[in-house]
């Protein structure tokens, strides 16, 4: 398959999927969220493959949505569009994140730089978090007038808890690596030096464990963290979102109507 916005790389058991849009910070359009979802689903049959890594090239882990092309937004504001596919377009994000979860071998995120909005939801997604010192996490959605949909609220309190998913979200606090390490957000933090090394040490040790056992752990993970323990949100989710883009504040920072607005859902915080 040849690929536009990703790229997929084999190492051995390992696969590395790489989000390829360094100019752009590896902001999300809709194209990008099918073909990291394609990649997924595609590398959940190939057998030879024992371990997974999600990376972005570039200076940024991924800026979140991109405000030129934010995913199906366009298509959803447009006249006619039927509410069934409204609701479809609205749910592309979470389809996307379901394929990384629902893959059976184990997933790692290599994160640096920023980390903005989906690009969070994107490495919680993954089972390991490594994260170059210096990266910034953070979700503008609140700032922005838009909600954090994709299932994104369950899916940050089953990773860091719901007080301070409250923080992260509601308030849209902007979080260091050292912080999102003593969250739980990420599992380690490393220099930006030795991120490589960490990722792939990790997922070599990974790939060297007994096959069965990590899949029957990783299935015992997924099913005790599923999303009936917080209520399946996404077509309320999806409510939410054509609702914000019916509010002018929201669609102009989604740049709905507009030629100026930046890439990202955010721009990087202060240093």
């Amino acid at each position: 398959m040849t690929w536009r916005t990703i790229e997929l790389v084999r190492e051995g058991p390992v696969a590395f999927v790489w989000m390829n849009r360094p100019a752009a910070r590896n902001a999300l359009n809709q194209l990008m969220l099918e073909e990291i979802a394609a990649a997924f689903d595609g590398l959940a049959t190939d057998y030879d493959v024992r371990a997974i890594v999600l990376g972005g090239r570039g200076p940024s882990f991924c800026a979140g949505a991109d405000r030129k092309d934010a995913p199906g937004v366009a298509r959803m504001t447009t006249p006619g569009v039927s509410t069934r596919e409204r609701h479809w377009l609205a749910r592309i994000g979470d389809r996307t994140l379901d394929a990384i979860e629902r893959v059976e071998v184990p997933t790692i995120a290599r994160v640096q730089g920023h980390a903005i909005g989906g690009g969070v939801l994107l490495a919680t997604a993954c089972d390991f978090r490594i994260a170059a010192e210096g990266t910034r996490f953070f979700f503008p959605e609140v700032e922005l007038a838009s909600p954090l949909d994709w299932r994104g609220v369950p899916r940050i309190i089953r990773e860091i808890g719901p007080a301070r998913a409250r923080e992260m979200i509601m308030l849209s606090e902007r979080v260091d690596a050292v912080t999102a390490e003593r969250w739980h957000l990420v599992n380690r933090v490393v220099s930006a030096e030795q991120l490589d090394q960490a990722v792939n040490e990790l997922a070599q040790r990974l790939a060297s464990r007994p096959e069965i056992s990590i899949q029957m752990a990783k299935a015992q993970f997924r099913a005790y963290g599923a999303a009936e323990l917080f209520g399946n949100a996404a077509t309320f989710d999806s409510n939410l979102m054509i609702e914000a883009l019916g509010d002018e504040q929201a669609r102009a920072n989604f740049g709905v109507g507009t030629r100026d607005s930046a890439r990202g859902t955010g721009q990087p915080p202060a240093q």
